[in-house]
């Protein structure tokens, strides 16, 4: 069975890691970032109609501030983060699936004014008609480079999973920085435009059925087998 290799920020990477090692797969890798919080500060709530939310990040490191927001309802890219913000004491007025902007389009058509609570690095978003968006940066992610282990283990090949654009940058980063071979290595991307940021050169790149954790172990169980 070949090794399936996770690179996500905590407390994601253990969550994956213990629901693979259940299945019985081969675990390697290690997060390549870690989150940490951006000082921040809002003035007047009362301006938003709403919050934009694409990361439970977001409510695992925007601090004391967020009090402030709890009468806005929020708009969450998936049901993690939806349940997040819920365990937080926030209401979810929707949930989408399948990334940022397809959430956003469905809002349109309404006159809309949304503050969204994003990292430093985000999805750029093509707003439709009658909604606005402020953006307020309440965290960052870090990187931290592979462990000699993770990074001997590569050496043999495998099967990576990646839950993010940002995750395949730093993968492709320290494959070159390291001078791995990346056509020893399948991936597995959580959606399309994680896809495409992977780049070239690797022995396949799939894309879940759905972006979920379990859609894309059930990928991950069937290419570690074969």
């Amino acid at each position: 069975m070949k090794p399936l290799f996770v690179f996500r920020p905590e407390p994601g990477w253990s969550i994956t890691v213990e629901t693979a090692r259940a299945m019985g797969l081969d675990i390697q890798g290690a997060p390549l970032s870690v989150v940490e919080p951006v000082e921040w500060h809002i003035t007047d709530p009362d301006e938003f109609d709403g919050l934009l939310v694409g990361s439970a990040n977001v409510w695992r490191h925007a601090g004391a501030e967020l009090e402030k927001l709890k009468r806005l309802p929020v708009h969450a890219v998936g049901e993690t983060t939806a349940e997040t913000a819920r365990a937080a004491g926030f209401l979810v007025a929707s949930t989408g699936r399948g990334g940022l902007q397809p959430l956003v389009d469905q809002l349109g058509g309404r006159e809309l004014r949304l503050l969204r609570l994003a990292g430093e690095d985000r999805v750029p978003l093509d707003l439709p008609e009658g909604i606005r968006v402020e953006t307020q940066v309440v965290y960052r992610t870090v990187p931290e480079p592979l462990p000699p282990e993770a990074l001997t283990a590569l050496r043999g090949g495998g099967v990576a999973m990646l839950h993010s654009a940002s995750a395949a940058q730093r993968l492709c980063e320290e494959f070159d920085r390291n001078s791995l071979d990346r056509s020893q290595v399948d991936l597995i991307a959580i959606g399309p435009r994680v896809a495409a940021a992977c780049g070239e050169g690797w022995r396949s790149i799939h894309t879940a059925a759905a972006p979920t954790d379990a859609d894309m172990l059930a990928l991950a169980e069937s290419l570690c087998q074969n």
